[in-house]
Parts: structure tokens; sequence; C-alpha cells
């Protein structure tokens, strides 16, 4: 029995060493300077002024070198997150809207003078000195394969309906969705003529319907509308005309809807996508 004690820790180091970061994944590479690494305690240390936008992700710690191949250098970091939809936000935040974005792990995109991708819940990013494409994607692809965990995408991302919806525009927000407090985490997607659709989820139905409370509060005055398990239309200050509705732990809806769309229309077929 004893040599079965010793496999649970040698998988587990195995495992470790597929997400830190490593020069010798591209040949002709060798790695400079010492192994880095930062928690959410000191991030802001290596990042500065954009720690900010790794914490509210929900960080849990980084760890990156420097590659050098004559006279070029990579800079290549892993971010472990706490969640994979956490690390697709990430990258979500960080990819250019007007590039392609790749099959790599959950997304990825590579530039010539950047790389970047999520993979369950570690989110990787490699920058060159100069334009190094061809070396990026050898490091990226190779990165990808070691790490474990999720390519597919996060479930929610299938329930908005796909007629007019800008694909590019559709991202986890890590807080504060729609600029209301209430609605602590979701993601949004814009649509064209300006309407923009949410989701969140909640913890259960019952937290789910306190945040719907919460909501009639902050818009103010609406009329009820027969979607879920109950749902609203108003004309907000702020938001539009909107038609929130929630469904089971789940609170949806559709802001800025221009004149001559119906919200409860839209708020309808999103309400059909959701599980």
């Amino acid at each position: 029995m004893r040599p079965f004690r010793f496999l649970l820790p040698l998988a587990a180091c195995v495992a470790a060493l597929g997400q830190t970061p490593n020069c010798a994944l591209a040949p002709g590479w060798q790695q400079q300077g010492e192994m880095r690494s930062y928690t959410s305690e000191n991030l802001f240390e290596y990042m500065d002024g954009n720690a900010e936008g790794y914490l509210i992700y929900r960080f849990v710690t980084m760890q990156g070198v420097n590659c050098r191949a004559g006279e070029d250098t990579l800079v290549f970091d892993v971010s472990e997150m706490a969640d994979a939809e956490s690390a697709y936000g990430l990258f979500c935040s960080n990819r250019d809207p007007g590039a392609v974005t790749e099959k790599i792990g959950m997304g990825g995109q590579i530039a010539p003078r950047r790389a970047i991708f999520a993979k369950g819940k570690y989110y990787v990013e490699i920058g060159a000195s100069k334009d190094l494409p061809d070396a990026l994607r050898a490091f990226a692809l190779a990165a990808e394969k070691r790490i474990t965990g999720r390519s597919d995408l996060p479930e929610a991302l299938a329930w908005f309906p796909p007629d007019k919806l800008q694909r590019e525009t559709v991202r986890l927000v890590p807080e504060s969705v729609l600029g209301l407090r209430v609605l602590k985490r979701g993601y949004v997607a814009q649509y064209e003529r300006g309407a923009k659709a949410f989701i969140v989820t909640e913890e259960s139905p019952d937290a789910a319907a306190k945040v719907m409370e919460a909501l009639r509060g902050r818009i103010g005055e609406n009329t009820a509308v027969k979607l879920g398990e109950e749902g609203f239309q108003a004309n907000s200050q702020y938001l539009g005309r909107v038609c929130f509705f929630r469904k089971g732990r789940y609170l949806a809806g559709f802001t800025s809807v221009a004149d001559g769309q119906d919200p409860v229309a839209l708020g309808s077929a999103l309400l059909a996508r959701i599980p």
C-alpha cells in the first residue's frame, strides 16, 4: 500500500507543473532570471495600476518568467483565478474586440507582440519585446496543451438569443452589472440598435427573488409582465426602456430598447433559452 500513498502527491506535482510557465516550451528559448510569483496581496508590485483589473476577476495567484532567445525576450505569465468563469472573464476584458478570437482553450488571441488565452481557471499572457507572432503562437499552443481544465465556454454565453447579437461584446461583468450594485456579477451582451441583454445567477431562487424586489425599488415605477416567475417593464431614467424577469435563480432582461422594439418580446426570447 505504501507506493499508492505517493501517487496523489506525484499527480498533484505533475498537474502543478503544467500550469507553470516554462521557457522550454519552444525550441531555442531559455529562462532569464528567477521565476516570479504574486498573490492578491502583492500583485500591485508587479502590475501597479493594472492590478485591480485582475483582482475583480477573483485573482488567486500568478507565476511568471522571462524567456530569452538571442536578443529577443518574452514575458510569460500564468494567472490562476478562483474559477473558469473568472478566467474567461479576464480574457474578455483584455482581448482586442477588433481581432479574431481563436479556439485556444476557452478562447485566445495571438497578435504580433502578445498572446493571451484562458483555459480552466487559468489565464495566460505572453508578451514580446518586438513582433514575434510565430514564437508567441508556439508558446501559446504548447502551454494550452499542458494546462488542465475546461476548454468549453461558460454555459450562459449560449443563452443570449443570436439574432442581431454583436458576439464580440459578450462579456462577464465582475461587479455592478448594468451599473447596479444589486446585480453583483453576470454576463452582458450588446445587440444592434443599442439594446443590451444581461444574465445574472444568484445562489438560489429565494436570493434571486430578493434581488428582483430590490430591482423594482431601484427602477421605480413599472408594469408587471408575464415572464418567468415574475417580470416587469419600465422606462428608466438611466437604462432607457427595460424589461427584467426572474427564472428560478436567474435574473435577466434587456435595457436600452429602441423605439419600435418590443422589450417584452426581447425578454421572452431570452427567457426561452435559459434552462
